[in-house]
């Protein structure tokens, strides 16, 4: 059988879904935290659906028998990615059903299903129904040619019904379908919450799902009828749409793609549960889908709309330890620190409070003339947006790069445009056909009779939420070549700067590929026998051709490479002439890895470098994107290590084989446990300890005797 020179994009991707699964199906975690990692499963998957999924069923229903690169044309794959999906989910909602919620109850937090409800929770909870919940509700019917919206990721519940003896419904509409099921709608209101807390006699704390109430009194919505069946089910919609950026009106265009995404596009997965042969076969009907898209579940449906369970577990003894943030304020301004040298953040084990803080003083700093920086994603009550707001009002010249094609975060990107348009700061909303994703802030100073400039280069977005959760690393610098760089790299962004070559920065479309492709053929180049060639890259998406080609040829020369890749990875490791000497690990724990490191070795001239960008065509084609060498020595030997710290985990890592399975490394017989990210934190304790532990000073006094 021939080998395949690379695995499949998506089918790559579900593995790492699967991997996700993984720490939920770890019985040693705590119990919400596999709750939380169960949620995330869910939540991949209806992005996974909604944006690669229906781009296979868009290219499958324009007839295409192209075939991919790893040889599958698009019915092949979707066959593929439902037998495997739907395996995924089947153990998802076991784990819940027969583990988590069990595990869950053994610590005092109770599901109770309405038929188990105590006399007093049923008076509760028809009460709260009654109350709250059946104001709330719009039953619609589904009969003949008429099929309501049903909007994008909502929970619906579905009712069948027949009419009371006696009681002939619609029978003077003229043309109504008598002999046709008579089915009913009703969306889950999505502003209350999902949970409800129900009274009880112990000390434990017993809850039901809005959803389990409006099935068990539903009969309410429909008077003349009885219930005979019901399901729960949640649409997903294609939502791989391009914004037409041509158009004279670039933000009326995007908001008309976010419309379309709710209701106007194309069904692409039904989930539901509940054994309703009828309502199943009238929706897969109505919505146009084929078995393979219907995933029946059992028990709960969405565990990722149960965070407010985590709310039950008010000491924390359900959820990892605490971690801290850690943060020494400086005791000097950071304009001075930057001017002695190059500083380093990693978050989430470091506080992201010097980026704000560094913002911030930008903002009120007299002596500061401008800010200039790119935004992709920076969450709700983002005090960044705040500090630049204030900059404006303060009489700053501020320019920001908004980038409101950040998928699923465009509306609120357009909106914080807005308010940043209103306060007098410049918006640049993108580039044409092209995303930026790059990460960088610039802030120029008065100092001394001229400007200084001070660069701030990320591997993640401006978001002090998504900072506390994901692992990112960051570097501030005064170095006067690379503020160049930055000083140019704003000017080709901003408008109609010809693309200059830049010494220290390597910027994506332009160079950064070519440069990563060079750096690796002067691996190949520089690699003997004696003193074979090493690239060590982290990243969290590894699907370009071109450099798996090239990393290819590097292994075949005996250049050895080490990979740790989060998500996918179409390389195929550990295959004889080809890629023998790859290797490829990926590390799921409690904080997303999303750093990207990049070390050559060089001929024992080593450089490494930070990125925006994943070695992905969409990244290294079609976005804008920004690598930057660390020059510090100090700073080099600290990212190294930890590079090595990644490749050295034996616990939360799985290794790629050559197969396409994943194993998950455990430790030999004499080895220690390492795991990445708990050494990380520790590391970053002791440093703060020592920070904090002040030098006794003593005093010693000379006598005479």
């Amino acid at each position: 059988m021939k080998q395949n020179t690379y695995f499949n994009r998506e089918l790559s991707w579900i593995e790492f879904n699967a991997r996700i699964l993984t720490e939920a199906l770890r019985k040693e975690l705590p119990v919400l935290e596999r709750l939380q990692f169960l949620a995330i499963v869910s939540s991949n998957f209806d992005e996974f659906f909604q944006v690669r999924v229906a781009s296979i069923m868009r290219q499958q229903n324009n007839d295409s028998l192209q075939r991919d690169s790893s040889g599958l044309t698009p019915s092949q794959l979707l066959r593929q990615i439902s037998a495997r999906s739907h395996q995924i989910m089947h153990r998802q909602y076991q784990c819940l059903t027969k583990d988590i919620l069990p595990a869950l109850a053994e610590k005092g937090i109770c599901y109770v299903p309405p038929k188990d409800f105590t006399q007093e929770q049923k008076e509760f909870s028809q009460d709260y129904f009654k109350s709250t919940i059946f104001p709330l509700l719009t039953p619609l019917r589904i009969q003949g040619d008429f099929f309501p919206s049903i909007v994008n990721l909502k929970l619906y519940a579905a009712f069948l019904l027949a009419p009371m003896h006696g009681i002939k419904p619609f029978s003077d509409i003229p043309g109504y379908d008598t002999s046709q099921p008579f089915i009913a709608i009703v969306q889950v209101p999505s502003g209350l919450p999902r949970v409800l807390w129900l009274p009880e006699q112990t000390k434990n704390k017993s809850f039901a799902l809005v959803d389990d109430l409006i099935i068990q009194y539903g009969t309410q919505l429909f008077p003349g009828f009885t219930v005979t069946e019901t399901m729960l089910f949640k649409v997903t919609r294609d939502a791989d749409f391009s914004v037409d950026e041509d158009s004279g009106n670039f933000l009326n265009a995007m908001e008309e793609v976010l419309l379309q995404r709710q209701t106007a596009s194309f069904a692409v997965r039904l989930v539901c549960n509940g054994a309703s042969p009828a309502i199943l076969s009238l929706l897969t009907q109505k919505l146009d889908l084929t078995p393979d898209a219907v995933y029946q579940v059992q028990g709960i449906l969405d565990p990722a709309t149960l965070q407010d369970i985590h709310n039950a577990d008010s000491e924390g003894k359900l959820r990892y330890p605490a971690w801290q943030h850690f943060y020494q304020p400086p005791e000097e301004p950071y304009w001075d620190l930057l001017k002695q040298k190059d500083l380093l953040l990693h978050v989430p084990y470091e506080s992201y409070q010097p980026v704000v803080q560094f913002i911030a003083d930008a903002a009120d700093d007299p002596d500061v003339l401008a800010i200039k920086m790119t935004l992709y994603r920076t969450g709700s009550d983002s005090p960044i947006i705040a500090a630049l707001l204030r900059a404006a009002n303060n009489g700053k010249q501020v320019t920001c790069f908004v980038e409101v094609k950040a998928r699923f975060d465009e509306e609120r990107n357009i909106g914080w445009a807005a308010q940043l348009e209103k306060a007098g700061v410049t918006v640049i909303y993108g580039i044409v056909n092209y995303k930026v994703h790059a990460k960088i802030l610039m802030v120029m100073r008065r100092e001394n009779g001229g400007i200084k400039r001070y660069v701030h280069l990320s591997t993640g977005n401006y978001n002090t939420k998504t900072a506390r959760l994901y692992s990112d690393l960051s570097l501030f610098t005064t170095n006067l070549q690379i503020a160049n760089d930055a000083t140019q790299f704003f000017n080709i962004i901003s408008g109609y700067s010809a693309i200059q070559s830049m010494k220290y920065l390597s910027m994506a479309p332009v160079t950064l590929k070519s440069n990563i492709l060079a750096m690796i053929q002067r691996e190949i180049e520089l690699s003997t026998p004696e003193n074979p060639g090493l690239i060590m890259a982290k990243m969290n998406n590894l699907c370009h051709e071109e450099v798996i080609d090239a990393l290819y040829d590097a292994s075949r020369v005996g250049v050895r490479i080490m990979l740790n890749v989060r998500g996918i990875c179409m390389l195929v490791p550990g295959i004889e002439g080809m890629s023998k000497n790859i290797s490829v690990v990926s590390i799921i724990d409690r904080y997303l890895e999303h750093s990207r490191i990049f070390y050559f070795q060089n001929g024992g001239a080593p450089e490494l470098y930070l990125s925006s960008a994943d070695w992905m065509n969409r990244n290294l084609d079609r976005r804008v994107e920004l690598m930057f060498p660390v020059l510090d020595r100090t700073l080099f030997k600290e990212i190294y290590h930890t590079l090595q710290l990644y490749f050295a985990d034996n616990t939360h890592a799985h290794e790629l084989q050559s197969t396409g399975e994943w194993k998950l490394r455990t430790p030999g017989k004499n080895e220690e446990p390492v795991r990445a990210q708990e050494q990380l934190y520790k590391k970053y304790k002791k440093r703060m300890q020592r920070a904090e532990a002040q030098p006794e000073i003593e005093f010693k006094v000379r006598r005479s005797d």
